[in-house]
């Protein structure tokens, strides 16, 4: 794809980066180089501003409360006016767990601390007394890229979606946002936000295309992108997916005998 050059922004690297969240990025480099598209990741963090039109695509992994709290801060600032306002003009982002929560309305910690969001996902998160940890599978509902998802969650927050927002799917294995609507993630317009650490994109290979491809839609004309052989892809993906029903399987048992 001669010419074709992706423009991702890496927001936080340093401090928002727990569960080989950064895999993620490596691999979007990895699945646009296959196809000869040209990328350029910018590393932007703490103070540095955020231009809304220099970038096609926004990642932003998961940290632990520290970190967020001074991410929250950065964000409150222009840069969080700047990041609406590139998924609004056509953008692509994949936030994951705490990057997720802080892109929302707000993050009511465990500990009583309140966490504002930039309000581009209609979604609120209260912290819970426990955690949600574990292998996931989710059947992702969306188009172009349907099918099981899986991945690592490790959350106490607990996300639930207003009217202005989708959920990513449909919880199979796991607890998903809440536990208890059987819901995972959410979407608003090219904007992805999950629990879902892993990293999510090497093991998931139709949800990393889908966001090259409507990422690169915001500057190109393309209908699809040219198929790529993801022998090892889908092995990882089905190991994983394994993984997961044997370690949910037993406990779904055992709370269907509990309830009785």
């Amino acid at each position: 794809m001669k010419g074709v050059i992706l423009r991702i922004c890496h927001l936080y690297p340093e401090l928002m980066n727990i569960y080989g969240d950064r895999g993620n990025v490596i691999a979007l480099e990895r699945r646009c180089a296959w196809r000869g598209i040209r990328v350029e990741v910018s590393r932007l963090s703490i103070g540095d501003p955020l231009d809304p039109t220099s970038f096609d695509l926004f990642f932003i992994g998961g940290g632990q409360d520290r970190e967020q709290m001074l991410v929250c801060e950065d964000l409150s600032s222009e840069k969080g006016a700047a990041l609406r306002q590139a998924v609004e003009e056509g953008a692509a982002l994949l936030s994951i767990c705490g990057g997720y929560q802080l892109l929302g309305k707000s993050f009511l910690t465990w500990t009583g601390e309140y966490l504002p969001g930039i309000g581009l996902f209609d979604a609120e998160t209260v912290g819970g007394d426990t955690r949600f940890i574990g292998n996931v599978a989710v059947r992702c509902t969306l188009e172009g890229a349907e099918g099981i998802l899986v991945g690592f969650e490790n959350h106490s927050g607990r996300t639930r979606l207003g009217p202005g927002c989708r959920p990513l799917g449909k919880v199979v294995y796991g607890h998903g946002n809440n536990g208890v609507d059987n819901t995972e993630g959410c979407v608003y317009r090219h904007a992805l936000g999950t629990y879902l650490h892993g990293s999510l994109l090497p093991k998931n290979p139709l949800l990393a295309d889908w966001l090259i491809l409507q990422a690169l839609r915001r500057r190109y004309d393309l209908e699809a992108l040219p198929p790529l052989d993801d022998t090892l892809e889908e092995a990882a993906h089905r190991a994983a997916l394994r993984l997961t029903r044997e370690e949910r399987g037993p406990l779904r048992s055992l709370r269907r005998l509990a309830a009785r």
